[in-house]
């Protein structure tokens, strides 16, 4: 690989752990907020399923982009992204504390109590998610590079999948878990919760499936990969 392609490859790599960081940090702040993602209220043995939290909207993208940095970029590159995105999380934990202390003003379009209820359970979020995220992506990880050495490189809709199946059920019940056992969330919702946020996670794990072909292909035509080469940036 000539150095121009290096720097596009470098830049590219930078894009695509922005996107992964701020996916991740924006999920861990907007929580909170809980919807209807399906047009029908539906339960199972009384478990009502369907109901989430927004935050987990920005969460699938994280999957996808540390599963194409995993093909074309290598495991190593791939847990330093996610290494990145644990501490920017734990960053914004700081800054949402200091914005926390600081007094409002009575002309504040925000005053202090509304931003204490938006964003003082924020913390304990972000501490239970990165937990759950820590375990989670390191999985999904390892499992996506067993298939690829499994496979030879072949069948990347199975390595996506079966990575991310795995991780997302260690995910969405550990965080769930912990957000219960922080009193962020009632026990009761445990697991209507995580039944539904694995449901979510999977369906959208099959749906990425076309998308991670097609940015796989991408790269493989323009630096000019192999099946199964990555890309060296060191």
């Amino acid at each position: 690989m000539d150095v121009k392609d290096k720097a596009l490859a470098q830049k590219i790599y930078l894009y695509l752990a922005a996107l992964f960081i701020t996916s991740l940090v924006v999920s861990n702040l907007i929580f909170q907020k809980f919807f209807f993602w399906y047009p029908f209220d539906t339960a199972i043995m009384g478990v009502p399923l369907f109901e989430l939290s927004v935050g987990i909207l920005p969460y699938p993208i994280t999957f996808l982009i540390t599963d194409l940095i995993s093909e074309i970029y290598g495991q190593k590159r791939a847990n330093q992204v996610v290494v990145a995105g644990i501490f920017a999380s734990f960053f914004s934990i700081g800054i949402l504390l200091v914005a926390g202390a600081a007094p409002a003003i009575t002309t504040s379009p925000i005053d202090n109590a509304t931003f204490t209820k938006v964003f003082s359970l924020s913390p304990l979020a972000v501490l239970a998610s990165m937990i759950a995220y820590l375990f989670a992506q390191l999985i999904d990880i390892r499992i996506y590079h067993l298939w690829k050495n499994l496979t030879q490189g072949k069948h990347l809709w199975l390595r996506n999948n079966f990575s991310t199946f795995a991780s997302q059920i260690i995910d969405s019940s550990t965080v769930i878990l912990l957000l219960c056992l922080f009193g962020v969330l009632p026990w009761e919702l445990f697991w209507g919760l995580t039944l539904s946020s694995i449901v979510f996670k999977v369906l959208v794990a099959a749906i990425d499936t076309p998308f991670l072909y097609l940015f796989v292909h991408f790269f493989r035509r323009r630096f000019n990969l192999k099946i199964g080469q990555e890309i060296k940036l060191d």
